[in-house]
């Protein structure tokens, strides 16, 4: 009787604040490039790593991030970390998924160069693939040097150069942000008024 193989899991987790067309471009080709079951979305609840800003309510951020990835049949948005008490880190969340998944974790270069300095980093190295996005001024070498102790595979994705930081300044000062978001997520933000002027 043949053997099934292990589920092949992507984990694209963010801020998501708000989830734009980058990070589906980066779902997309890791789901094409590393033959992938699923690219589960993982909105974070309070990350460690920005306590010192102001982020978007986690209810707002894991709304967004629901309509994001509706309609692609390969797509789940995933709530584990909006719904955990206290910081988010990495490795609790990676620890949740069953041992026998095989996990890509989907970073974009510059924060894959800092995976080192991530609560129990070499665990996260010892557990998972990394799938680096590129990023424009950050060459392979400094990615592939950082995390050298660990498996790590390069995605083919276009240079959208997107971010939320960019979004948010944008929407702030009453530019559109329509068609760097998909539409649903657009008008959820109209709608509530997430980023209005202020």
């Amino acid at each position: 009787m043949p053997m099934l193989r292990p589920v092949r899991r992507g984990i694209l987790g963010g801020t998501f604040d708000p989830p734009h067309l980058a990070h589906l471009f980066a779902g997309e080709a890791a789901y094409r490039d590393l033959d992938l079951d699923v690219v589960t979305f993982i909105p974070a609840g309070a990350p460690w790593q920005k306590a010192t800003r102001h982020v978007t309510s986690a209810e707002h951020r894991w709304q967004m991030t629901l309509l994001a990835v509706e309609g692609v049949p390969y797509f789940e948005a995933d709530d584990r970390e909006v719904r955990r008490e206290g910081w988010t880190y990495t490795i609790e969340t990676l620890h949740s998924f069953p041992d026998e998944e095989e996990l890509f974790l989907v970073l974009g270069a510059d924060a894959a160069r800092g995976v080192p300095t991530w609560h129990e980093s070499g665990e996260i190295l010892r557990r998972v693939t990394i799938a680096v996005v590129p990023r424009p001024g950050i060459e392979r070498g400094e990615v592939d040097a950082a995390i050298s102790r660990g498996r790590v595979v390069w995605l083919d994705t276009p240079d959208v150069r997107l971010s939320g930081t960019m979004l948010r300044r944008q929407a702030r000062s009453g530019r559109s942000i329509r068609f760097l978001v998909r539409d649903s997520v657009w008008r959820y933000i109209e709608a509530k008024q997430i980023y209005g002027p202020g």
